[in-house]
């Protein structure tokens, strides 16, 4: 086998004899460790989420404990994906010379520890930053999973594969806010972030002891030059910025409406109490559902396809969720949640079979553009809310989803030009995301 050429890294051991070709040492359904690959991945992508937005579903209380603003409260989120933004692509370098398994059991090690010590965040300041601490400790685990994934997986079953990986971060998400809401009705916002320490720790456990060793991984000596021009390099790809900025904007719109959902359903017309409140992430079901089934979506519409079907399906659930009505809204957060995450799953598996090298720095680009997006939709969305209601929030919202049907519209045009270039000049239109 053939080294993994990283373009950031030199190779300096193999980790399986030349004469035993890849596919025989990748994983696919029904070969012996791909299920305890999957159960594992599930592990840490439930711990992952509900570590990451432990406090989104808890802001109306926290706003109230520390009494200040919603937007003051949101940081505790944004500080967190923010964070996470900013240091996945130094760690996912650093997977490539220590490998992927020992990346993520670290960085999901660190971020359990720092979720067992903020329940005691004395005030808001202290909150903020070791919100922002866990979510750059967990940095090391999404684009070192995905890295993992593309390498240990044969590519027929790499959407399916990364379509569980994301199904856990779906039920992470919403086992801890459900979970959340519930003990902070009962006991209050700490004792609700104690609980969901102790669940990351569960899940941190069973995902170490059932993560296959890497059979296909190479390690290397770190080039920070060579890591630049891989970086360079994949900016440079039409292709790979255009799913860049879908990854990112899908998030805004995330999480945008699930910053803010909290304090509407608290509000008038509803007057939810926050039990109720939590368990209205139910819905996330919906998204493990979607995210699973990427991989046959795309079978069927190809992947521009699947995005028109997200676009439409997110879309649609923003308009109905203005209604005051509470199965309106519910049914918006149905379809708002199980377009979101079909779309995710779309873009981070298009990411990782376009980049032929540095597929760790390549999913690292899209995990920084997709948490930034988490960022910038949980802090606007919450300075929408204030300045025009649920309105403004949605107005938000569908700015973003335009944003990504423009971009895959643009992709079916450049996909119409590369199969019938102009007859004449070296113009060559970008790739399409086919």
């Amino acid at each position: 086998m053939p080294p993994v050429s990283t373009g950031a890294l030199t190779a300096v051991s193999a980790s399986a004899a030349p004469s035993v070709p890849l596919q025989t040492l990748q994983l696919s359904p029904g070969r012996p460790g791909y299920r305890r690959m999957s159960l594992a991945l599930f592990a840490a992508g439930i711990a992952t989420f509900a570590l990451l937005y432990s406090t989104q579903a808890l802001l109306p209380s926290i706003t109230a404990g520390f009494g200040v603003t919603a937007s003051q409260a949101s940081w505790t989120v944004s500080a967190a994906t923010g964070a996470l933004a900013l240091c996945v692509l130094p760690l996912s370098a650093l997977s490539e010379r220590f490998g992927r398994r020992t990346m993520m059991t670290a960085s999901l090690s660190v971020a359990v520890g720092i979720g067992m010590i903020v329940p005691f965040a004395p005030d808001l300041g202290w909150l903020i930053a070791l919100r922002a601490v866990q979510g750059a400790a967990l940095a090391g685990l999404p684009a070192s999973a995905m890295a993992y994934l593309a390498e240990e997986v044969r590519p027929k079953a790499l959407v399916a594969a990364i379509g569980l990986f994301v199904a856990g971060n779906s039920i992470g998400g919403m086992s801890g806010r459900i979970v959340s809401g519930w003990v902070a009705q009962a006991w209050g916002w700490r004792a609700a972030l104690g609980v969901i320490g102790l669940l990351a720790v569960v899940c941190a456990v069973a995902f170490r002891l059932l993560l296959p060793k890497a059979r296909n991984f190479t390690p290397g000596s770190l080039n920070p030059r060579a890591l630049g021009r891989t970086v360079a390099m994949h900016l440079a790809d039409p292709l790979l910025r255009r799913l860049y900025a879908i990854g990112a904007l899908f998030m805004t719109v995330f999480g945008a409406v699930y910053t803010v959902i909290g304090y509407r359903l608290v509000a008038e017309p509803f007057n939810l109490p926050q039990g109720l409140v939590g368990s209205i992430f139910l819905v996330y079901l919906v998204g493990t559902v979607s995210s699973a089934a990427a991989g046959k979506l795309v079978a069927r519409t190809g992947r521009r396809g699947a995005l028109y079907l997200a676009v439409s399906t997110t879309a649609a659930g923003l308009l109905l969720s203005l209604s005051d009505a509470m199965a309106a809204v519910l049914l918006g957060l149905v379809l708002i949640t199980a377009g979101f995450f079909a779309g995710h799953a779309v873009a981070s598996s298009s990411v990782s079979r376009t980049a032929k090298t540095g597929r760790a720095q390549a999913s690292a680009l899209y995990q920084s553009a997709y948490y930034l997006g988490s960022s910038a939709g949980g802090t606007l969305g919450a300075i929408a809310f204030h300045a025009g209601g649920w309105g403004g929030t949605v107005a938000l919202g569908l700015l973003a989803v335009v944003g990504v049907a423009s971009i895959t519209l643009y992709g079916s045009y450049a996909a119409r030009t590369a199969r019938h270039p102009a007859p004449a000049g070296n113009f060559r239109p970008a790739r399409a995301t086919d």
